[in-house]
């Protein structure tokens, strides 16, 4: 029988108690838990810590009042029975204070993802986490995609999608839609790919 969102083969609260003791036990190991699923994310390397950086820098001088919170754990999907780990989730500077290892997404105003060297990126970052942050009403998701070399901006979302997606080419200038509201001068991507 495949697993399914509806009939995932564990329950939320056993995948937390997994995710918590592999990423104590196995340095660096992230899992995430999307459709019921069990996933694993891939470890990053220095330019991909790199792109976060530049990422942070711009969002700092834009708007001081907000932080990049990097791999901040979320609950996800309808329900809020999913797990997922943006690699940075853009909120006010205290938005998680006080919140345990997930939480909800409703301070987010944008997830960001930066696509890294795996088998699995375009089913992760370009299928499942634009569906899962839509669903969860965040209402940017920037995606950095290092294999394509572009950037696509996901917003509007609707309860189940964006309605709005951009893509455009690094090099080319991109507009991070209200309440980001950045433009971002992508040229220096391209010293990052590898």
């Amino acid at each position: 029988m495949p697993v399914k969102a509806d009939r995932p083969h564990m329950l939320t609260e056993e995948f937390e108690e997994l995710a918590f003791t592999a990423r104590n036990r196995m340095e660096g190991l992230q899992l995430e838990f999307i459709d019921g699923q069990l996933r694993s994310r891939a470890l990053r390397d220095g330019s991909h810590g790199v792109v976060v950086q530049w990422l942070t820098r711009i969002c700092m001088q834009h708007h001081p009042e907000l932080w990049l919170h990097p791999g901040r754990g979320l609950k996800v999907q309808a329900g809020r029975n999913g797990r997922a780990i943006p690699d940075a989730s853009l909120g006010h500077s205290a938005a998680f204070a006080g919140h345990g290892e997930w939480s909800d997404p409703d301070p987010v105003l944008m997830a960001v993802e930066v696509t890294s060297w795996n088998s699995d990126t375009d089913r992760r970052h370009r299928q499942e986490k634009p569906r899962v942050y839509a669903e969860s009403g965040i209402p940017v998701y920037l995606l950095i995609d290092r294999a394509e070399c572009e950037v696509s901006v996901y917003s509007e979302p609707d309860g189940q999608r964006y309605e709005c997606v951009r893509t455009v080419p690094y090099g080319r200038d991109v507009h991070l839609p209200d309440p980001v509201g950045i433009t971002l001068r992508t040229e220096v991507l391209k010293d990052w790919v590898h």
